[in-house]
């Protein structure tokens, strides 16, 4: 991976931890669903001017000429907009990885409802401000806020699109830009789709640059590299080249560093990269036991709280259904760790204790599966330890332990069964290393290869505690 890119993660993923994170989408977000840009949505309205979309630089300028031909009359606009905005097309690849990241603020001059559509996929429940009026209300258990500050597909007549709507947008929806200035003090954006043309936005950014001076907050933005067009002149080429560089150049003055991508697919593999290692920072612990040879059950359950207190206090959190003779061991370790650093119990733990006293076997499966895979929908790795339970006087794998393997692989979880832990775990460690090729898509040679050496049995359960944390640290980093 690029060192601009790796080093953009690395950072974005540290604010999101935080929750200090933001986007800002602009167009070229919502093309890939297959809407069109302002320039293609106003192009029937140019015709009646006898105007060449294509040769208009000022778009805003051009709505305005319409309304302006139309005796102020905006009714063909509001038309447009409706028509080429209001068809129910589904989200992007784009629009979904962003919306499982833990961003609780969006912004956008979109008026289209794929980000809000996206998010409420995603399970959030996400509180709309598209127009003045709305910045006063809050909705009861939002997770998300998204300002449509430009207006929304809904309310066409309130739509900001002409030089009108754009002079007196301080007067009418100035309480907008007061909010974005102070959540681009307060946050780190990242802007996709976005051209940096919009006399708004650069209005905010100058008031915060002049405010804050050299102490302005760091923000990202993606932009394909500018390449020649079909039938594209060397000369008008090598203009909009150079343009497009002193563009970057001058964002440096807000503190915008842009990522430079040759196609827009690589800004999917970098939304991918940063939704996997966000993902894989939650780590799922399966295991039970009933039998605890040859250690005995305090080794084991010390073993397991050394586990979990040394994951937690590397940064991961830990979700768990709380397993028999392990889970309790796991959580303890976990939650001392917390507590002993005074951080939230929520920033280390998803604890999930499996629902109990179902009459009905059938449903008591099928709500236990559904719950399973809830459970690993917030996980990107899986940890699988131990795995026997007592069945009347027999000794058996724990058939729990096999489904969440089985969930955690179809989801794309990292799985690693801790193969001398014994039990399921050695099945599961032995299925892995026995046929690699399944699980080529999350382990590389070299994860199979600890995996190997942590199927190993070891007198001391203590010493398999490091070899688990590098190998999770390296799966985490992205290696």
């Amino acid at each position: 991976m690029r060192h601009d890119i790796e080093a953009f993660i690395q950072e974005f993923l540290a604010e999101m931890i935080e929750g200090n994170a933001a986007v800002f989408a602009g167009a070229g977000l919502s093309m890939p669903a297959g809407f069109v840009d302002w320039r293609n949505l106003i192009a029937p309205l140019m015709r009646e001017l006898q105007l060449d979309v294509t040769l208009e630089t000022d778009l805003v300028a051009a709505a305005q000429f319409h309304v302006n031909a139309n005796g102020k009359n905006r009714h063909k606009l509001h038309q447009a907009v409706i028509s080429a905005l209001s068809p129910d097309k589904p989200p992007t690849r784009n629009h979904q990885l962003l919306a499982r990241l833990p961003i609780k603020t969006w912004w956008t001059t979109n008026y289209d409802k794929l980000i809000e559509n996206a998010l409420r996929d995603a399970g959030r429940v996400v509180d709309v401000k598209s127009a003045t009026q709305q910045l006063a209300v809050t909705r009861t258990g939002r997770d998300v806020t998204l300002y449509k500050m430009h207006g929304d597909v809904d309310r066409p007549d309130e739509a900001v699109a002409t030089k009108d709507d754009y002079e007196k947008y301080e007067l009418v929806r100035g309480a907008f830009t007061s909010a974005l200035a102070g959540d681009l003090v307060e946050k780190t954006f990242l802007f996709l789709g976005f051209s940096f043309t919009d006399p708004n936005l650069e209005h905010v950014l100058s008031r915060v640059r002049l405010t804050f001076k050299e102490n302005q907050r760091r923000h990202f933005a993606v932009f394909k590299n500018r390449s020649k067009l079909n039938g594209e002149s060397d000369e008008t080429f090598n203009h909009h080249r150079v343009r497009q560089a002193l563009v970057i150049e001058d964002l440096k003055r807000f503190n915008v560093r842009v990522l430079l991508v040759d196609d827009y697919s690589e800004i999917t593999g970098i939304l991918e990269e940063l939704q996997q290692r966000y993902s894989r920072r939650t780590i799922f612990v399966s295991g039970s036991a009933a039998d605890f040879a040859p250690w005995g059950e305090q080794a084991v359950s010390s073993f397991c709280r050394t586990l979990g207190r040394a994951l937690v206090s590397k940064g991961s959190r830990i979700a768990t259904g709380l397993g028999s003779g392990i889970g309790d061991g796991v959580l303890s370790g976990a939650l001392a760790d917390l507590l002993d650093s005074r951080r939230k119990v929520d920033d280390g733990l998803i604890l999930r204790p499996f629902p109990q006293g179902f009459e009905d076997e059938e449903r008591r499966r099928q709500v236990w599966d559904d719950y399973r895979r809830e459970i690993l929908s917030h996980c990107g790795i899986s940890i699988f330890l131990f795995g026997n339970k007592q069945v009347g006087d027999q000794l058996v794998y724990a058939e729990g332990m096999l489904r969440e393997f089985e969930i955690a692989r179809d989801a794309g979880l990292v799985t690693l069964p801790i193969g001398a832990t014994g039990a399921a775990a050695s099945k599961l460690a032995n299925q892995i290393l026995n046929d690699p090729e399944p699980f080529k898509g999350t382990l590389n040679n070299n994860d199979i290869e600890s995996l190997r050496n942590l199927s190993e049995h070891v007198a001391n359960l203590d010493e398999l505690i490091e070899p688990i944390l590098a190998l999770v640290q390296k799966i985490q980093s992205g290696r």
